[in-house]
């Protein structure tokens, strides 16, 4: 394997996001477990995912949230160490990885910059307006983007910077979820083809698809969403080590896209609603950022009609308002 696509892990001394202030993070767990009371009330209301047959095993009760600030602290509770995959939330890592090794201009020539206002695995756009995937954040720009990621072996590139961000060396494949997407994800290779015909898929389909299943598939907990949250917050160093894991340029990109497209065609409603860069995934997980602050690892696999986490964004609401993180709160609580 040719790991030099990798950031190498470096000691920085720039200028970081200011620190949360110490005096208030006592309040953290009391309004983390009050917000995990207000998202178990909404699990019902969801179902889990079921295109994708190893996601339909998943327990729709299941909830649990981890805070990371980037002053050290830990908060935690619920089911924040159940397991689940990435998928979709694995997009911000392979663009964070897409646009570190081969660059700004060679990715968003694949990709737009734009929202869709369309379901996350919606072919419309490709075929009525552009044959250019409008961003990275729904299938169609993530297997674009996956196309763009160099090397022998690009999904052990993607997993070593997943572990990184992640803080977490042990994370793996579920080999199960992997089979059952790839088996399963006729829409998704459709996009492909389709991509490929217009010449926006420069090498063979099938391994960018290969490659795009495979990243979907990585198991994480909420705990390991915190830890990518908290190094996005942090301008991509982790600021327990001082370590830098991601390109500054990179991150503020991602974190764009997290606003603008990261809750699928229910981002605008989040924006407003919750005002945190997140990212969900359809295994119920949901990434967020709070700039220079914390990190947020969400779960609940119960998902509404856009594919979100109906417990995590409801969830995420409350501790946004007890804690005040909208990013246009005005005066914050700490």
């Amino acid at each position: 394997m040719n790991s030099s696509f990798v950031l190498p892990m470096r000691q920085v001394s720039e200028d970081l996001p200011e620190p949360i202030k110490q005096g208030a993070e006592g309040d953290i767990q009391d309004a983390l477990e009050k917000a995990l009371s207000e998202g178990r009330r909404c699990t019902k209301t969801g179902k889990v995912a079921t295109y994708i047959p190893e996601l339909s095993k998943a327990d729709p009760e299941h909830i649990g949230a981890c805070v990371k600030t980037v002053t050290g602290g830990t908060y935690s509770t619920g089911d924040w160490q159940e397991p689940f995959t990435m998928q979709s939330i694995s997009k911000t890592i392979s663009l964070t990885l897409a646009l570190q090794t081969v660059g700004y201009d060679k990715v968003f020539s694949k990709v737009g910059l734009e929202p869709t206002g369309d379901s996350f695995n919606s072919i419309v756009k490709l075929e009525t307006r552009t044959p250019h995937p409008l961003n990275p954040m729904i299938n169609a720009g993530a297997i674009a983007t996956a196309s763009c990621i160099p090397g022998d072996d690009p999904f052990e590139l993607y997993l070593e910077l997943t572990r990184k961000v992640c803080l977490n060396e042990n994370l793996s494949l579920n080999q199960e979820v992997y089979l059952s997407e790839k088996r399963a994800g006729m829409r998704n290779r459709s996009m492909a083809y389709w991509m490929k015909s217009e010449n926006i898929i420069e090498g063979d389909p099938e391994e960018a698809l290969d490659l795009y299943f495979r990243m979907c598939s990585v198991n994480v907990t909420a705990e390991d969403l915190a830890n990518w949250g908290m190094v996005l917050a942090n301008d991509g160093v982790d600021p327990i080590s001082c370590t830098r894991l991601a390109e500054s340029w990179a991150v503020r990109i991602v974190k764009t896209f997290m606003v603008t497209c990261g809750m699928y065609d229910g981002s605008g409603e989040f924006a407003i609603k919750v005002g945190i860069p997140s990212k969900s995934g359809v295994g119920g997980g949901i990434l967020s950022a709070v700039e220079g602050r914390m990190g947020i690892g969400v779960f609940n696999p119960s998902l509404d009609q856009k594919g979100n986490s109906v417990g995590g964004m409801r969830l995420l609401e409350d501790l946004s308002k007890s804690l005040g993180l909208h990013y246009f709160a005005g005066k914050q609580q700490f």
